[in-house]
Formats: structure tokens, sequence, C-alpha cells
């Protein structure tokens, strides 16, 4: 059986070989804020209850819960709750500053641009496909 969540649309696949649960977890609310299913100011459920609903621990939930905070997804206002913060004017800062730390790091290595476009690339197809 496979937990779903009938609020978030979540679904976290038990199958062997399947991504960690909070990955799961993390990366659907991120794609559903990235893509707009989850709106900006979309309040989500309390760690307890998303843990509740889908099966799993709670630490689970609140890992990715601290996952998607850390990336600037999602924002927790004390007790009023956890909500779908405007994310993608700080996704686009982070990915420039670690595309940045990145430019310096193979230039400080001595790397030449082709050597360094050609690693990103290949880390980009790892993660990516292609």
């Amino acid at each position: 059986m496979t937990p779903t969540s009938t609020h978030l649309k979540i679904k976290i696949d038990g199958a062997a070989g399947a991504a960690a649960p909070y990955e799961q977890l993390r990366a659907q609310i991120a794609d559903g804020a990235r893509t707009g299913r989850l709106p900006v100011g979309f309040k989500l459920p309390t760690v307890r209850g998303l843990a509740e609903e889908l099966g799993l621990a709670a630490n689970t939930v609140a890992k990715a819960y601290r996952a998607l905070e850390a990336d600037g997804v999602i924002e927790t206002r004390g007790r009023n709750g956890t909500f779908v913060a405007a994310a993608g004017d700080s996704a686009a800062r982070e990915a420039a500053a670690a595309a940045q730390a990145f430019a310096e790091r193979v230039h400080r290595l001595g790397l030449t641009r082709d050597e360094a476009v050609a690693a990103a690339g290949e880390a980009l197809r790892a993660r990516y496909g292609g």
C-alpha cells in the first residue's frame, strides 16, 4: 500500500530502491510549490498531522520540513503554522550563489572554462539524467 496525503496529494513509495520517505516528501512539496499546485501562502499540515496521514514517523516529516525551510520553499510562522513561501526568488538567489562558489573554486583549482563547464555538465547529467 502506498501512503497518500489527500490534502497535498503526496504519495510515498515504500518499495525497495525508492528514495527515502523524507526525500520523497521534500521533493513533492518543493515541486508543488515550484509549479504553483501549492500556491504561496498555502498552509501545510502540522508535522504530526502529516506524519499520521502518511503513516510516517514525525521525525521523517520534520526532517523534510527542515530541508524545505532551509531551501526557502516553506516558512514557519511560529504557532500560526507552516506555509509555502515565495520561493522563486530565494531559489534563484541560492542557485546563483552556488554557481558563483563553483566558479571561484574551479578557478582556484586551475581548471579552464571548458573544463569547468564540462564538470558542471557531468554533475547536472548525473543528477537530472540525459
